[in-house]
């Protein structure tokens, strides 16, 4: 009797035991093992993630750079072409002592042109140089050679790009060559391409020995070099050289032995140069970020530490780097404020932030530079326009009025019929020509906008567009009229009338109307018709490549005086401008 209750006592006990065994088990196997694979797959996520975003962002960070200095160099190009258009304007018709006093009295140029300026007569014949004469005499033969093509060919401009050396310093030296308009002489100023690249692409320091740019001709040829990685006996077979002298911009990815190496390339308009960058990556991925990335690994029989680490790693590293990677998407579409609000997260991603920023506040000067040159420009062509206005007033118009009264007094004193018939028609075309002659003062220069104001101004705009355009223009006025700055007033003058001689023009209307409002704190400017209107391109800056050229200038107008411009319009609605002060 006592051993069937021990045996069964045993097997009791033999259950529970292997009751609670296995639900150590389950408990491992259901909880602790998927978490612990999760915390795991988590951890290599994170990283992998990481990296790519890291990635990513460093490669459209310096596709963003690279093109950014490309257009930066070709930009200096073209202002230094029209600077030599400037001085071969000036250049015309004077003798060789007031030449020499021209080229002294632009000696503030030599910053741009570091190898000098020189003037040259239609058959390659030097008159006069500035700076180093030996760079002249290397330059002779290729001067003359281009004189006679552009002669030959009635070329007004040609930029010649690094073909020839300094004499001196062996730099690769971009001419450009701008004809006077009498064609009679040939401005010519020279500078040094390395000191071009040199200024421009020092704003973006490389990251010690692990990052570098460098530019070339059309050869394939270094121009200029910043940075170690590229070795010049691989070079003319680099990734992305062929592409930039092809034209093409992008970012490509290249293993270079244990490391990965981002590359960056893009064209350099007008000169058919290459701007290629090279940089390693990994470099912003410090050991110390990896080793936090993988320190959750020993945290594995503390689930909640390794949480506690997962969240942080999320917080500090995954978040700011999507927000960072959404302010470089807003930065590519041109919104600068965007990139400077902090994202917080680890130092490494604050510190690839503040570079952001820095290139962000480069191209911000870049523009503003570029809007202060078309608004000098622009006052240039207002003083041109204000000038041939008194003229034709002061001279041509005061002269045809003196005719008409000498014509009406022979009308008076002839005795034949046919005599005075004729005498009526040189009276009645004389007529027409002062007309046509004061509409033509009052569109150079509207008398009405510096004597009446705006509102009088655009009132009579609106009035000659409907006399000469066949279309019915309506002008309104509401809120106190008041006058504002000069340059302001003649703005949305120019930007009016602009307006209306699109619509005259493309828009096929029968109506158009000119709405002028002040209100408080604003001023609104509103020019609409029942045209055929078209299809609005999705950015301001597409509209040269479209063609819109107009609008483009309305949109720099508008700029300039820190107005913005809103366009509507649609195939068959019509078209409608809004600009608001």
């Amino acid at each position: 009797m006592t051993l069937a209750p021990s045996l069964n006592d045993r097997r009791t006990g033999l259950s529970r035991y292997y009751s609670k065994r296995s639900l150590s088990v389950q408990l491992f196997l259901i909880t602790i093992l998927p978490l612990t694979a999760l915390l795991l797959a988590i951890t290599f996520g994170s990283l992998a993630l990481h990296q790519k975003a890291m990635r990513d962002l460093v490669g459209e960070r310096d596709a963003l750079a690279v093109r950014t200095a490309a257009a930066a160099i070709a930009e200096q190009v073209r202002q230094r072409a029209n600077t030599m258009r400037m001085l071969a304007l000036e250049a015309q018709g004077l003798d060789r002592s007031t030449l020499a006093n021209l080229l002294a009295s632009r000696d503030f140029l030599q910053t741009d042109f570091d190898a000098g300026l020189a003037f040259y007569d239609r058959n390659g014949k030097m008159e006069i140089a500035s700076y180093d004469p030996a760079v002249w005499q290397a330059l002779a033969p290729t001067i003359q050679s281009t004189v006679g093509e552009m002669v030959t060919r009635e070329e007004v401009l040609r930029i010649l790009p690094s073909r020839v050396e300094h004499p001196s310093n062996g730099q690769r030296l971009v001419m450009i060559l701008h004809l006077t308009p009498d064609s009679q002489r040939i401005a010519i100023g020279a500078f040094s391409a390395a000191s071009l690249a040199s200024s421009l692409l020092n704003v973006y320091p490389p990251n010690g020995r692990q990052s570098s740019f460098v530019l070339v001709d059309q050869e394939g040829k270094t121009i200029y070099r910043l940075g170690y990685l590229f070795s010049e006996e691989d070079f003319q077979h680099h990734a992305g050289l062929a592409e930039s002298l092809r034209g093409e911009s992008g970012v490509t990815f290249q293993s270079v032995g244990k490391s990965e190496h981002v590359i960056a390339y893009s064209p350099v308009e007008t000169l058919g140069w290459g701007l290629v960058s090279e940089e390693a990556w990994e470099m912003l991925d410090t050991p110390l970020l990896r080793a936090t990335q993988a320190a959750p690994l020993v945290l594995v029989p503390a689930l909640l530490l390794a949480v506690i680490a997962l969240w942080f790693a999320a917080r500090q590293i995954i978040r700011p780097l999507q927000e960072l990677e959404t302010k470089a998407a807003q930065l590519a579409d041109g919104d600068f404020q965007s990139i400077t609000t902090p994202v917080g997260g680890i130092a490494e991603i604050q510190r690839l932030q503040s570079e952001m920023i820095q290139m962000a506040q480069q191209v911000k000067v870049a523009q503003q530079s570029l809007h202060h040159y078309i608004g000098a420009i622009t006052s240039a062509q207002e003083d041109e326009r204000r000038r041939l206005a008194r003229e034709l007033h002061d001279d041509t118009i005061q002269a045809l009025i003196a005719l008409k009264q000498r014509v009406q007094i022979a009308r008076l004193r002839g005795s034949m019929l046919n005599s005075a018939n004729s005498l009526d028609e040189i009276a009645d075309l004389t007529e027409h020509t002062i007309e046509n002659l004061r509409r033509l003062t009052r569109a150079l220069r509207p008398i009405y906008l510096e004597e009446l104001g705006l509102v009088a101004a655009l009132k009579m705009l609106a009035q000659e567009t409907s006399q000469v355009a066949g279309l019915r223009v309506s002008f309104n006025c509401q809120g106190d009229e008041r006058r504002l700055e000069a340059q302001t007033e003649l703005a949305l003058y120019r930007i009016a009338q602009e307006a209306l001689n699109n619509v005259a023009r493309h828009s096929h209307a029968s109506s158009a109307s000119v709405n002028l409002t002040f209100a408080p704190q604003s001023i609104c400017l509103e020019i609409q018709d029942d045209g055929v209107g078209f299809r609005l391109p999705h950015h301001p800056s597409e509209f040269a490549a479209v063609g819109h050229y107009g609008l483009l200038g309305l949109q720099e107008r508008a700029e300039l005086i820190g107005a913005k411009l809103k366009i509507e319009s649609a195939p068959g609605q019509g078209t409608r401008l809004e600009i608001t002060l």
